[in-house]
């Protein structure tokens, strides 16, 4: 490449036309070598040989329709053209799958495996278990237990998730089923006793599922309690009520 940068500054100096073409010459066909180096014969053949869409030939459609006005189609040709008259117009809406979404009915959520007795945990998920889902976040926000602020952060997860992902109602969000289950591994250390003895203590390990599901929310609950207790009062004789006494007493009163 020097050599050649070197002949095309001689021939600049001498001002020759004869020796700059010369020059030039050398230099393209340096280059073209260098181009040609680099090119790959595999490259050629993929894209002499590579599949392509087929372009629609105008002329050949043409004739390809004169054919089979006059009835000179091969077999093949006519089966292809009887299908795409036999095959009904669609438009893409019909084309279209119609996807039929059903709507979850509920969303399961448990929390990982952690330190504390399946006893204590039940007795978080009797807790929580039947309420609606703020309602029971929060019990388990002003719950002096230690385990609480892990259920109140599953609870507020679920929560999360079923509104998010299945499209789920939030204010109609009830923990309909809370349980407990032991973890798959309780580790067991050894414990000192008197006399060179030793014991077996065991940490045990447990896990929550709940379930939510769309339900009466607290406010409706509230209601139907009022109207419930609204239904047991009875007047105090003003009004004639065809119901019976209440605590009635055994003798007559005079």
């Amino acid at each position: 490449m020097q050599s050649v940068a070197r002949q095309v500054r001689c021939a600049n100096r001498l001002g020759t036309p004869v020796q700059s073409r010369i020059a030039s010459s050398c230099l393209q066909w340096q280059c073209q070598r260098r181009a040609a180096s680099y090119y790959n014969p595999l490259q050629w053949i993929q894209e002499k040989f590579a599949p392509k869409a087929r372009k629609a030939d105008p002329v050949e459609e043409k004739k390809r329709g004169e054919q089979e006005k006059q009835g000179q189609q091969s077999v093949f040709e006519a089966a292809v053209s009887h299908e795409k008259r036999a095959q009904p117009k669609t438009t893409s809406a019909e084309s279209a799958p119609t996807v039929i979404k059903k709507k979850a009915t509920e969303h399961k959520y448990s929390t990982a495996n952690f330190k504390i007795s399946h006893r204590k945990l039940n007795m978080i998920g009797r807790q929580i278990s039947g309420k609606p889902i703020d309602h029971a976040i929060v019990q388990m926000q002003f719950s002096e237990k230690r385990a609480t602020s892990r259920i109140k952060s599953m609870l507020a997860t679920a929560k999360l998730h079923a509104t998010a992902y299945k499209n789920m109602d939030p204010s109609k969000l009830v923990v309909s089923e809370a349980w407990v289950t032991k973890g798959p591994k309780q580790l067991k250390r050894l414990e000192p006793r008197g006399r060179g003895k030793f014991g077996i203590r065991i940490h045990p390990d447990s896990r929550m599922h709940v379930i939510l599901r769309e339900g009466k929310t607290f406010e409706q609950l509230k209601k139907e309690q009022r109207e419930r207790r609204l239904r047991r009062i009875v007047s105090a004789g003003l009004v004639r009520e065809d119901v019976p006494l209440r605590n009635p007493a055994r003798t007559w009163q005079w």
